[in-house]
């Protein structure tokens, strides 16, 4: 059973994945060996393959689940896979698209004994539904994903922003004070000026003054000496 699985499986492989389509990228990681020894070298690959519409290319581990998941999902008896496979064995052989669908036809007739075609599209919609459950399933777990790593991100992306703007009105507030603080030091400094002239005039008028009474005061001491001498 299981190597009729696995049969089954590379069918379903060879049917989604095209030769010509595919690209492989190969990354080599060498990992020297404590002891000196001979490096270890291992490959990886990664094979993408452009989709059905062309319009972009598909991950091949996608490629690689869905044909798991059909293949755990085969339905019993000839169905629309092994009509596709028919198909596909009369691709190179010159015949139209629609003498190769008549010619396939037969040949599935040929191996079950179906002779309705509707088991075609029932069994191919039912493979559709298989898959629409996946993507479902799929697209809860990214919604998840999205949740917790980017709207973790975001978080952060919102809080860094938040910072930037009270560290922005902080250097607005602290702009405002400087000029304020300009201001008073222009006033201060011409204050300065003006007491500094205030006390510098007192001074000298003081030392005029002092001066004026100081010679009065000698003036009249050389008097009484002179006139009252005996």
């Amino acid at each position: 059973m299981a190597e009729q699985e696995s049969s089954f499986g590379r069918k379903l492989l060879s049917f989604f994945v095209e030769e010509d389509t595919t690209h492989t990228q190969t990354q080599t990681n060498v990992t020297p060996t404590p002891s000196g020894g001979t490096p270890q070298v291992q490959v990886q690959q990664t094979v993408a393959v452009q989709n059905s519409a062309g319009t972009g290319v598909v991950d091949k581990k996608f490629v690689d689940h869905f044909v798991q998941l059909i293949e755990k999902s085969n339905l019993k008896g000839p169905d629309y896979f092994e009509y596709m496979q028919a198909l596909k064995s009369l691709a190179g052989l010159g015949l139209s698209e629609d003498k190769q669908y008549q010619a396939a036809w037969a040949s599935f007739k040929a191996m079950g004994g179906i002779t309705d075609q509707t088991v075609l599209t029932t069994t191919a919609n039912q493979y559709i539904s298989i898959l629409d459950t996946d993507r479902q399933s799929f697209l809860k777990d990214v919604e998840a994903a999205v949740t917790e790593k980017v709207g973790g991100l975001k978080g952060q992306l919102q809080q860094m922003q938040q910072d930037n703007e009270a560290m922005a009105k902080q250097i607005i507030d602290l702009q405002n004070r400087i000029n304020e603080n300009n201001s008073k030091i222009q006033k201060t400094t011409n204050d300065i000026a003006e007491q500094s002239m205030k006390i510098t005039g007192n001074k000298n008028n003081y030392e005029l003054t002092y001066s004026s009474f100081v010679e009065q005061i000698k003036g009249d001491i050389s008097k009484i000496q002179r006139y009252l001498a005996s």
